[in-house]
């Protein structure tokens, strides 16, 4: 959880007919009765909203705190990182329940550092797509400065 934390970025992996597709997202999580539950947000129309009606079974990519460690040898060269992977099944929020949109919103905006209570005009929740991934299995790793 405290890479998730860090991290600004999702990479999110879809499959489509055998063919992958990734892209990558603004995203925040949160625990819910021990599980992790991650949010994200988009348009309303395109190619990852499309596979995602055809295979809701997702794989997913966070890291951060990349540096690269030089050293005299090429051989010896390494690099520091967080970065963690989990897997789930994703679904649209639906229209209907602005509350539940407004809520992962919250969740979102503060992840990303916006202070206090946002404020959603109610024609900007039905324009926004937000989508909602049950974690079923996450792992995380870390290298850290020798």
């Amino acid at each position: 959880m405290a890479i998730l934390d860090k991290c600004e970025v999702l990479r999110l992996a879809l499959s489509a007919d055998d063919q992958p597709y990734i892209i990558p997202m603004n995203f925040a999580y949160q625990l819910i009765d021990d599980k992790v539950v991650i949010y994200l947000h988009c348009a309303s129309s395109g190619t990852k909203l499309d596979i995602l009606r055809r295979n809701n079974k997702v794989c997913f990519e966070v890291d951060c705190n990349y540096q690269v460690l030089t050293a005299p040898e090429a051989c010896e060269w390494s690099a520091t990182y967080e970065s963690v992977i989990g897997f789930g099944q994703i679904g649209i929020l639906q229209d209907e329940d602005e509350s539940q949109k407004a809520h992962a919103l919250d969740v979102l905006m503060a992840h990303h550092g916006f202070p206090g209570t946002p404020h959603y005009d109610p024609k900007d929740l039905a324009r926004v797509t937000l989508l909602r991934i049950e974690v079923s299995s996450l792992t995380g790793k870390r290298r850290a400065r020798p």
